[in-house]
């Protein structure tokens, strides 16, 4: 097995960048969920936005871009204004969901006919059969120096029904992972030993007894435990 692919997503619900070398730090991959999009009731993501998702971020060399622009510049703003709501930058370890990296295997991605982008992961890993994965959870991948630790298989929400590139919506995309995977695609995973990892290093599947520190974040209504 190797790493087939790497992404970051320097702002919260906002378009993911493709990486050829990360540093996968405690905190999950550096630059990874930096700002976010803070309406007046608290976080505004993909789930409610679908615009959002089609809005380009990378990683400048003073943090995130958006669309090219520095994320507290005007311009900035200006492309999320319309969605309710203002970029503003937290760094804390609940800006994640549930945990600070996502795992997709290739196997499973082909086996759902979907663009790998909907599902918004940190790592494909590629060489998987389909199903494979599903015996991961208590296992870490270790990709040289680099430990990764996955916690429990990834509930999917209404995001892996929009287009990435139009914002289009099509609800049949979740009613096949609700039908065919129980609902279920990715693995929920964490740092255990930090590092740098790069498109083509070799990946290899072992048992830990390891636990994550945190589970739980601002978005999915679960307690942030400390």
């Amino acid at each position: 097995m190797h790493v087939e692919a790497l992404w970051r997503y320097p702002v919260k619900s906002l378009g993911g960048e493709p990486l050829l070398q990360a540093e996968f730090t405690s905190d999950g991959v550096a630059g990874d969920r930096l700002v976010h999009v803070q309406g007046p009731r608290g976080v505004l993501t993909g789930r409610t936005r679908y615009g959002l998702l089609t809005i380009p971020a990378t990683t400048g060399p003073d943090g995130p871009l958006v669309d090219g622009h520095p994320w507290d510049s005007w311009k900035a703003h200006e492309l999320v204004l319309p969605f309710g709501g203002r970029l503003t930058r937290h760094t804390g370890p609940e800006r994640f969901d549930v945990l600070n990296v996502l795992v997709a295997t290739d196997g499973q991605v082909a086996a759902a006919g979907l663009d790998v982008r909907r599902l918004r992961p940190n790592i494909l890993v590629g060489g998987v059969e389909a199903g494979e994965e599903d015996t991961w959870p208590g296992h870490a991948l270790v990709i040289g120096d680099v430990v990764i630790g996955m916690y429990s298989k990834r509930a999917r929400c209404v995001v892996t029904t929009i287009d990435p590139d139009t914002g289009a919506q099509d609800l049949d995309v979740h009613r096949r992972i609700r039908h065919e995977f129980g609902g279920e695609l990715c693995l929920d995973s964490w740092v255990i030993q930090p590092g740098t990892v790069s498109v083509g290093d070799t990946v290899e599947v072992v048992p830990t007894d390891e636990l994550p520190d945190h589970v739980g974040g601002w978005i999915v209504g679960r307690p942030y435990a400390i």
